[in-house]
């Protein structure tokens, strides 16, 4: 059983996203669903919460009600290896929500994500201020990265 698990707080649709969430990653399944019963507080026998796997990662969904949304301020951080993951992610995730900037995105439940080559921690990272920076300012004008252009602001000589 993994340590921490994140916990999502859906308003009633909590099973439709755990199955989009599940359908998109590869290495990804149902673990468990839980149904209320006669003490409520839901209706009886609709979904309480599900437990499920997304690349191997545990994650909790709760139809906990109207209280409480998603923000940004919490995200899903998801590394991938190629332009291709990227791109693929990038479209499946943002269906019906929103592209933002630098790799962000909000889902159609509301669930920010962060879709982040792997190559940019150590573009980012480098010795060399000049081009971490001009890295930099290549992703600030990018809403989805783009490993090429990203590579390109990094060879750059001045």
């Amino acid at each position: 059983m993994q340590k921490i698990v994140p916990f999502l707080w859906f308003n009633g649709n909590a099973e439709a996203a755990m199955n989009f969430y599940v359908s998109i990653f590869k290495n990804s399944k149902v673990v468990r669903v839980s149904r209320y019963g006669d003490a409520g507080p839901g209706p009886k026998g609709s979904v309480m919460g599900c437990a499920f796997q997304l690349e191997g990662q545990d994650f909790y969904a709760l139809n906990g009600g109207p209280q409480f949304t998603f923000t940004p301020a919490i995200s899903l951080f998801v590394n991938c290896e190629t332009q291709q993951e990227v791109d693929e992610l990038w479209e499946k995730l943002s269906a019906g929500g929103s592209k933002d900037q630098c790799g962000w995105l909000k889902d159609k439940f509301g669930v920010s994500w962060q879709i982040v080559p792997t190559i940019l921690g150590r573009l980012l990272g480098d010795q060399d201020p000049q081009k971490a920076n001009r890295v930099m300012q290549a992703m600030m004008q990018m809403k989805k990265l783009d490993i090429k252009g990203l590579q390109q602001a990094y060879d750059q000589s001045r």
